[in-house]
């Protein structure tokens, strides 16, 4: 019951924190300075603009792996179509895992602490850069 409490709660401080950053972003962003930040709200802050550019270049790796996937001229019995497929199951499992792993193994690790919203962030900025790399390696393939 407490491991579905904190998830609750480590949801509810990432929906806050993302309505928070909307309302205080265009008055306040100009002045947060990432690099000296010290407050629980600017880090929070700073980590959610690291993870909202990392996943923008996650979605582009995941459209070109995608798009070469399609191109890929694949031997019987396989095809770009059953490629595609696997890739995009690959993917929703990935990113299922990603989140499991962020949202309810971290939230665990932290017990709740002020540095939780910041650390499951983390956690989901640097699998997605890891996972980015990885796209972006299967579009290079021969």
């Amino acid at each position: 019951m407490v491991s579905v409490t904190l998830i609750r709660s480590a949801t509810l401080i990432l929906g806050t924190l993302g309505g928070a950053i909307l309302d205080t972003g265009a008055a306040g962003a100009e002045t947060i300075d990432c690099n000296s930040a010290n407050s629980t709200p600017e880090i929070n802050f700073c980590a959610d603009k690291d993870y909202q550019t990392a996943d923008k270049d996650l979605n582009a790796a995941y459209a070109a792996a995608v798009q070469f996937v399609r191109n890929r001229k694949i031997d019987a019995p396989y095809d770009p179509k059953n490629f595609e497929a696997a890739l995009r199951n690959a993917q929703r499992a990935w990113v299922a895992f990603r989140d499991t792993d962020c949202k309810e193994l971290v939230p665990q690790q932290w017990s709740g602490g002020t540095g939780t919203t910041s650390a499951i962030l983390q956690c989901m900025t640097e699998k997605t850069q890891q996972r980015t790399k990885e796209l972006k390696a299967l579009s290079t393939m021969n």
